[in-house]
Protein backbone atom coordinates (compact mmCIF):
# COMPACT_ATOMS: atom_id res chain seq x y z
CA UNK A 1 0.00 0.00 0.00
CA UNK A 2 1.25 3.48 -0.92
CA UNK A 3 2.50 5.50 2.05
CA UNK A 4 2.21 9.31 2.05
CA UNK A 5 4.50 11.55 4.07
CA UNK A 6 4.39 15.29 3.31
CA UNK A 7 6.61 16.19 6.29
CA UNK A 8 9.68 15.00 4.38
CA UNK A 9 9.08 17.79 1.87
CA UNK A 10 10.51 20.29 4.38
CA UNK A 11 13.88 18.64 3.77
CA UNK A 12 13.63 18.79 -0.03
CA UNK A 13 15.88 20.98 -2.16
CA UNK A 14 14.27 22.77 -5.10
CA UNK A 15 16.05 24.03 -8.21
CA UNK A 16 16.44 27.67 -9.22
CA UNK A 17 13.44 27.68 -11.56
CA UNK A 18 11.06 26.49 -8.85
CA UNK A 19 12.40 29.09 -6.40
CA UNK A 20 12.09 31.86 -8.99
CA UNK A 21 8.52 30.84 -9.85
CA UNK A 22 7.54 30.91 -6.18
CA UNK A 23 9.12 34.33 -5.71
CA UNK A 24 7.36 35.82 -8.73
CA UNK A 25 3.96 34.40 -7.75
CA UNK A 26 4.30 35.84 -4.24
CA UNK A 27 5.10 39.26 -5.75
CA UNK A 28 2.12 39.17 -8.10
CA UNK A 29 -0.17 38.02 -5.29
CA UNK A 30 0.78 41.15 -3.34
CA UNK A 31 0.00 43.35 -6.34
CA UNK A 32 -3.38 41.70 -6.82
CA UNK A 33 -4.33 42.11 -3.17
CA UNK A 34 -3.50 45.83 -3.38
CA UNK A 35 -5.60 46.30 -6.50
CA UNK A 36 -8.55 44.39 -5.03
CA UNK A 37 -8.55 46.72 -2.04
CA UNK A 38 -8.43 49.83 -4.21
CA UNK A 39 -10.81 48.80 -7.02
CA UNK A 40 -12.96 45.90 -5.79
CA UNK A 41 -16.00 46.61 -7.98
CA UNK A 42 -14.36 47.04 -11.39
CA UNK A 43 -13.51 43.35 -11.71
CA UNK A 44 -17.01 41.87 -11.75
CA UNK A 45 -16.90 41.32 -15.51
CA UNK A 46 -13.58 39.50 -15.23
CA UNK A 47 -15.22 37.12 -12.74
CA UNK A 48 -18.06 36.27 -15.12
CA UNK A 49 -15.70 35.76 -18.07
CA UNK A 50 -13.44 33.50 -15.99
CA UNK A 51 -16.39 31.39 -14.80
CA UNK A 52 -17.59 30.73 -18.35
CA UNK A 53 -14.08 29.88 -19.53
CA UNK A 54 -13.40 27.60 -16.55
CA UNK A 55 -16.59 25.61 -17.07
CA UNK A 56 -16.08 25.38 -20.83
CA UNK A 57 -12.38 24.52 -20.87
CA UNK A 58 -12.19 22.13 -17.93
CA UNK A 59 -14.89 20.04 -19.58
CA UNK A 60 -13.25 20.43 -23.00
CA UNK A 61 -10.06 18.85 -21.64
CA UNK A 62 -12.15 15.73 -20.97
CA UNK A 63 -13.81 15.80 -24.40
CA UNK A 64 -17.08 17.23 -23.04
CA UNK A 65 -18.07 20.02 -25.40
CA UNK A 66 -20.88 22.29 -26.47
CA UNK A 67 -21.02 25.76 -28.05
CA UNK A 68 -19.91 28.87 -26.19
CA UNK A 69 -23.43 30.25 -26.63
CA UNK A 70 -24.91 27.20 -24.92
CA UNK A 71 -22.31 27.46 -22.13
CA UNK A 72 -23.32 31.06 -21.46
CA UNK A 73 -27.01 30.15 -21.46
CA UNK A 74 -26.36 27.27 -19.06
CA UNK A 75 -24.25 29.51 -16.83
CA UNK A 76 -27.02 32.12 -16.74
CA UNK A 77 -29.60 29.39 -15.98
CA UNK A 78 -31.55 30.40 -19.10
CA UNK A 79 -31.86 26.86 -20.44
CA UNK A 80 -31.88 23.20 -19.41
CA UNK A 81 -29.35 20.53 -20.46
CA UNK A 82 -30.00 18.78 -23.78
CA UNK A 83 -27.65 15.82 -23.32
CA UNK A 84 -25.20 14.11 -20.97
CA UNK A 85 -22.39 16.50 -21.82
CA UNK A 86 -24.49 19.49 -20.82
CA UNK A 87 -25.59 17.72 -17.62
CA UNK A 88 -21.95 17.40 -16.61
CA UNK A 89 -21.26 20.99 -17.62
CA UNK A 90 -24.06 22.12 -15.30
CA UNK A 91 -22.57 20.08 -12.49
CA UNK A 92 -19.20 21.75 -12.95
CA UNK A 93 -20.90 25.15 -12.97
CA UNK A 94 -22.56 24.48 -9.63
CA UNK A 95 -19.44 23.15 -7.91
CA UNK A 96 -17.37 26.08 -9.20
CA UNK A 97 -19.98 28.54 -7.92
CA UNK A 98 -19.96 26.83 -4.53
CA UNK A 99 -16.17 27.15 -4.35
CA UNK A 100 -16.28 30.81 -5.41
CA UNK A 101 -18.86 31.67 -2.77
CA UNK A 102 -17.98 29.38 0.15
CA UNK A 103 -14.34 28.24 -0.10
CA UNK A 104 -13.62 29.35 3.48
CA UNK A 105 -16.16 26.81 4.71
CA UNK A 106 -15.03 23.81 2.63
CA UNK A 107 -12.25 21.96 4.47
CA UNK A 108 -10.10 19.43 2.68
CA UNK A 109 -11.22 16.00 3.80
CA UNK A 110 -12.67 12.84 2.34
CA UNK A 111 -16.29 13.67 3.17
CA UNK A 112 -16.20 17.06 1.46
CA UNK A 113 -14.44 15.64 -1.59
CA UNK A 114 -17.22 13.07 -1.92
CA UNK A 115 -19.81 15.81 -1.49
CA UNK A 116 -18.25 17.94 -4.24
CA UNK A 117 -18.17 14.92 -6.54
CA UNK A 118 -21.84 14.27 -5.77
CA UNK A 119 -22.63 17.86 -6.79
CA UNK A 120 -20.58 17.43 -9.99
CA UNK A 121 -22.88 14.57 -11.05
CA UNK A 122 -26.18 15.70 -9.58
CA UNK A 123 -27.72 16.28 -13.03
CA UNK A 124 -26.41 12.99 -14.37
CA UNK A 125 -28.19 9.64 -14.47
CA UNK A 126 -24.91 7.70 -14.21
CA UNK A 127 -25.43 7.13 -10.49
CA UNK A 128 -21.73 7.53 -9.65
CA UNK A 129 -21.73 10.90 -7.88
CA UNK A 130 -20.26 10.92 -4.39
CA UNK A 131 -18.99 7.34 -4.59
CA UNK A 132 -15.46 6.07 -4.84
CA UNK A 133 -14.62 3.80 -7.76
CA UNK A 134 -15.71 0.16 -7.67
CA UNK A 135 -13.52 -1.07 -10.56
CA UNK A 136 -9.88 -0.61 -11.53
CA UNK A 137 -9.63 2.46 -13.77
CA UNK A 138 -6.31 2.22 -15.56
CA UNK A 139 -5.20 5.18 -17.67
CA UNK A 140 -4.73 3.97 -21.22
CA UNK A 141 -3.97 5.28 -24.68
CA UNK A 142 -4.10 3.88 -28.20
CA UNK A 143 -0.92 3.39 -30.20
CA UNK A 144 -0.52 3.87 -33.97
CA UNK A 145 -1.63 0.28 -34.62
CA UNK A 146 -4.83 0.65 -32.61
CA UNK A 147 -3.56 -1.32 -29.63
CA UNK A 148 -4.63 -0.18 -26.14
CA UNK A 149 -1.64 0.43 -23.87
CA UNK A 150 -1.83 0.96 -20.11
CA UNK A 151 0.28 4.02 -19.30
CA UNK A 152 -0.55 4.23 -15.59
CA UNK A 153 -2.30 1.95 -13.13
CA UNK A 154 -3.89 3.89 -10.22
CA UNK A 155 -4.50 2.41 -6.80
CA UNK A 156 -7.11 -0.38 -6.69
CA UNK A 157 -10.61 0.41 -5.38
CA UNK A 158 -10.08 -1.24 -2.00
CA UNK A 159 -7.11 1.06 -1.22
CA UNK A 160 -8.77 4.24 -2.44
CA UNK A 161 -10.79 5.50 0.58
CA UNK A 162 -7.84 5.23 2.98
CA UNK A 163 -5.45 6.80 0.44
CA UNK A 164 -7.70 9.88 0.08
CA UNK A 165 -7.97 10.17 3.85
CA UNK A 166 -4.18 9.88 4.11
CA UNK A 167 -3.36 12.62 1.59
CA UNK A 168 -5.94 14.96 3.14
CA UNK A 169 -4.45 14.37 6.58
CA UNK A 170 -0.88 14.88 5.33
CA UNK A 171 -1.81 18.05 3.45
CA UNK A 172 -3.63 19.64 6.40
CA UNK A 173 -0.83 18.70 8.79
CA UNK A 174 1.82 20.23 6.48
CA UNK A 175 -0.23 23.39 5.90
CA UNK A 176 -0.66 23.85 9.65
CA UNK A 177 3.09 23.60 10.24
CA UNK A 178 3.95 26.26 7.60
CA UNK A 179 7.31 24.59 6.93
CA UNK A 180 6.62 24.00 3.22
CA UNK A 181 5.26 26.65 0.83
CA UNK A 182 1.58 25.94 0.13
CA UNK A 183 2.31 26.49 -3.58
CA UNK A 184 4.42 23.33 -3.43
CA UNK A 185 2.00 21.33 -1.30
CA UNK A 186 -0.99 22.01 -3.58
CA UNK A 187 0.42 20.44 -6.79
CA UNK A 188 1.84 17.53 -4.78
CA UNK A 189 -1.59 16.84 -3.27
CA UNK A 190 -3.30 17.18 -6.66
CA UNK A 191 -0.79 14.84 -8.29
CA UNK A 192 -1.35 12.23 -5.58
CA UNK A 193 -5.10 12.64 -6.05
CA UNK A 194 -4.77 12.01 -9.80
CA UNK A 195 -2.52 8.99 -9.27
CA UNK A 196 -5.05 7.52 -6.84
CA UNK A 197 -7.77 8.31 -9.43
CA UNK A 198 -10.48 7.79 -6.80
CA UNK A 199 -13.61 7.95 -8.97
CA UNK A 200 -15.00 5.99 -11.88
CA UNK A 201 -15.32 9.29 -13.74
CA UNK A 202 -14.65 12.99 -13.15
CA UNK A 203 -11.13 12.71 -11.71
CA UNK A 204 -9.61 15.38 -13.97
CA UNK A 205 -12.41 17.87 -13.37
CA UNK A 206 -12.34 17.21 -9.63
CA UNK A 207 -8.57 17.77 -9.59
CA UNK A 208 -8.98 21.20 -11.21
CA UNK A 209 -11.82 22.16 -8.87
CA UNK A 210 -9.72 21.10 -5.89
CA UNK A 211 -6.77 23.11 -7.23
CA UNK A 212 -8.95 26.22 -7.32
CA UNK A 213 -10.34 25.49 -3.84
CA UNK A 214 -6.89 24.96 -2.34
CA UNK A 215 -5.46 28.09 -3.92
CA UNK A 216 -8.40 30.17 -2.66
CA UNK A 217 -8.03 28.79 0.85
CA UNK A 218 -4.35 29.82 0.83
CA UNK A 219 -5.15 33.34 -0.39
CA UNK A 220 -4.37 32.86 -4.09
CA UNK A 221 -7.70 33.96 -5.61
CA UNK A 222 -6.34 34.46 -9.12
CA UNK A 223 -8.65 31.76 -10.52
CA UNK A 224 -11.62 33.97 -9.71
CA UNK A 225 -10.52 36.49 -12.35
CA UNK A 226 -8.45 34.46 -14.82
CA UNK A 227 -9.44 30.90 -15.70
CA UNK A 228 -6.74 28.41 -14.70
CA UNK A 229 -8.67 25.74 -16.59
CA UNK A 230 -8.27 27.75 -19.80
CA UNK A 231 -4.53 28.00 -19.25
CA UNK A 232 -4.34 24.22 -18.84
CA UNK A 233 -6.54 23.56 -21.88
CA UNK A 234 -4.29 25.78 -23.99
CA UNK A 235 -1.31 23.58 -23.07
CA UNK A 236 -2.85 20.15 -22.61
CA UNK A 237 0.23 18.43 -24.00
CA UNK A 238 2.39 19.99 -21.29
CA UNK A 239 -0.18 19.06 -18.66
CA UNK A 240 -0.27 15.38 -19.59
CA UNK A 241 3.48 15.24 -20.16
CA UNK A 242 4.21 16.61 -16.68
CA UNK A 243 1.72 14.18 -15.13
CA UNK A 244 3.37 11.27 -16.87
CA UNK A 245 6.91 12.29 -15.89
CA UNK A 246 5.97 12.85 -12.26
CA UNK A 247 4.01 9.58 -12.21
CA UNK A 248 7.10 7.44 -12.78
CA UNK A 249 7.86 5.32 -9.69
CA UNK A 250 4.87 6.84 -7.86
CA UNK A 251 3.74 3.51 -6.40
CA UNK A 252 7.16 3.07 -4.78
CA UNK A 253 7.14 6.60 -3.36
CA UNK A 254 10.18 7.48 -5.48
CA UNK A 255 8.53 9.87 -7.94
CA UNK A 256 10.04 13.19 -9.03
CA UNK A 257 7.35 15.81 -8.46
CA UNK A 258 9.31 18.65 -10.07
CA UNK A 259 7.80 18.46 -13.61
CA UNK A 260 4.20 18.71 -12.35
CA UNK A 261 5.07 21.36 -9.74
CA UNK A 262 6.70 23.50 -12.42
CA UNK A 263 3.74 23.09 -14.75
CA UNK A 264 1.25 24.23 -12.10
CA UNK A 265 3.44 27.13 -10.95
CA UNK A 266 3.92 28.34 -14.53
CA UNK A 267 0.17 28.17 -15.04
CA UNK A 268 -0.52 30.22 -11.91
CA UNK A 269 2.13 32.80 -12.83
CA UNK A 270 0.74 33.15 -16.37
CA UNK A 271 -2.70 33.79 -14.88
CA UNK A 272 -1.36 36.55 -12.62
CA UNK A 273 0.38 38.21 -15.57
CA UNK A 274 -2.85 38.07 -17.60
CA UNK A 275 -4.75 39.54 -14.67
CA UNK A 276 -2.49 42.57 -14.46
CA UNK A 277 -2.73 43.11 -18.21
CA UNK A 278 -6.53 43.01 -18.16
CA UNK A 279 -6.70 45.25 -15.11
CA UNK A 280 -4.92 47.90 -17.16
CA UNK A 281 -7.82 47.87 -19.60
CA UNK A 282 -10.49 47.85 -16.90
CA UNK A 283 -8.94 50.79 -15.08
CA UNK A 284 -7.80 52.89 -18.02
CA UNK A 285 -9.77 56.07 -18.79
CA UNK A 286 -9.63 56.01 -22.59
CA UNK A 287 -12.28 56.32 -25.30
CA UNK A 288 -13.71 52.97 -26.38
CA UNK A 289 -12.00 53.10 -29.77
CA UNK A 290 -8.62 53.59 -28.06
CA UNK A 291 -9.19 50.66 -25.69
CA UNK A 292 -10.17 48.35 -28.54
CA UNK A 293 -7.22 49.51 -30.64
CA UNK A 294 -4.89 48.87 -27.72
CA UNK A 295 -6.36 45.37 -27.32
CA UNK A 296 -5.91 44.71 -31.06
CA UNK A 297 -2.25 45.71 -30.75
CA UNK A 298 -1.79 42.96 -28.15
CA UNK A 299 -2.95 40.29 -30.59
CA UNK A 300 -0.61 38.52 -32.99
CA UNK A 301 -2.24 37.08 -36.10
CA UNK A 302 -5.96 36.32 -36.26
CA UNK A 303 -8.31 37.17 -33.43
CA UNK A 304 -12.04 37.15 -32.77
CA UNK A 305 -14.47 39.57 -31.21
CA UNK A 306 -14.49 37.39 -28.10
CA UNK A 307 -10.72 37.74 -27.78
CA UNK A 308 -11.07 41.52 -27.63
CA UNK A 309 -14.02 41.37 -25.23
CA UNK A 310 -11.89 39.35 -22.80
CA UNK A 311 -9.23 42.07 -22.80
CA UNK A 312 -11.70 44.96 -22.44
CA UNK A 313 -14.50 43.60 -20.22
CA UNK A 314 -15.49 47.15 -19.26
CA UNK A 315 -16.93 47.65 -22.78
CA UNK A 316 -20.18 46.03 -23.86
CA UNK A 317 -20.51 43.59 -26.75
CA UNK A 318 -22.29 46.06 -29.05
CA UNK A 319 -19.66 48.73 -28.46
CA UNK A 320 -16.82 46.30 -29.21
CA UNK A 321 -18.56 45.32 -32.45
CA UNK A 322 -18.94 48.97 -33.46
CA UNK A 323 -15.33 49.82 -32.63
CA UNK A 324 -14.04 46.82 -34.61
CA UNK A 325 -16.19 47.91 -37.54
CA UNK A 326 -14.64 51.39 -37.38
CA UNK A 327 -11.13 49.90 -37.29
CA UNK A 328 -12.00 47.89 -40.42
CA UNK A 329 -13.20 51.09 -42.09
CA UNK A 330 -9.93 52.80 -41.13
CA UNK A 331 -7.98 49.97 -42.73
CA UNK A 332 -6.42 49.24 -39.35
CA UNK A 333 -7.68 45.65 -39.35
CA UNK A 334 -9.07 43.27 -41.96
CA UNK A 335 -12.15 41.14 -41.50
CA UNK A 336 -12.43 37.55 -42.76
CA UNK A 337 -15.08 34.82 -42.63
CA UNK A 338 -18.80 35.07 -41.96
CA UNK A 339 -21.19 34.44 -39.09
CA UNK A 340 -19.70 32.56 -36.14
CA UNK A 341 -16.44 32.09 -38.05
CA UNK A 342 -15.88 35.80 -38.44
CA UNK A 343 -12.41 36.89 -37.38
CA UNK A 344 -10.05 39.81 -37.77
CA UNK A 345 -6.37 40.38 -38.30
CA UNK A 346 -4.32 43.55 -38.03
CA UNK A 347 -3.20 44.83 -41.41
CA UNK A 348 0.47 44.26 -42.16
CA UNK A 349 1.28 47.93 -42.56
CA UNK A 350 0.12 48.55 -38.98
CA UNK A 351 1.57 45.46 -37.35
CA UNK A 352 5.17 46.61 -37.63
CA UNK A 353 4.77 50.37 -37.18
CA UNK A 354 5.80 51.86 -33.84
CA UNK A 355 2.78 52.97 -31.83
CA UNK A 356 3.40 56.71 -32.38
CA UNK A 357 3.40 56.12 -36.17
CA UNK A 358 -0.12 54.73 -36.21
CA UNK A 359 -2.75 57.12 -37.55
CA UNK A 360 -4.48 58.98 -34.75
CA UNK A 361 -7.70 57.19 -33.79
CA UNK A 362 -10.98 58.95 -34.23
CA UNK A 363 -12.75 59.86 -30.99
CA UNK A 364 -16.16 58.31 -30.26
Amino acid sequence: MRVFDYEKLSRSQWDVEVVNLLTKIHEHKGKQELFLKQKPTVLDKLVEIAKVQSVEDSNKIEGIVTTTTRIKELMAQKTTPRNRDEEEILGYRDVLNTIHESYEYIPINSNYILQLHRELYKYSEKGIGGRYKNTQNSIVEQDQNGNIIEIFKPLPPYETPKAIEDICRELNKALDKHEVDSLLLIPIFIHDFLCIHPFNDGNGRMSRLLTTLLLYRQGYVIGKYISLESKIEQNKEGYYSSLRKSGLNWHEGQEDMTPFIKYILRTILAAYIDFEERVDYVDEKLPSIELVRKAVNKKLGKFTKSDIMELVPSIGKATVENMLKKLVEEGYINRYGKGRRTGRVQTIRHQFLPHHAHPQPRRY
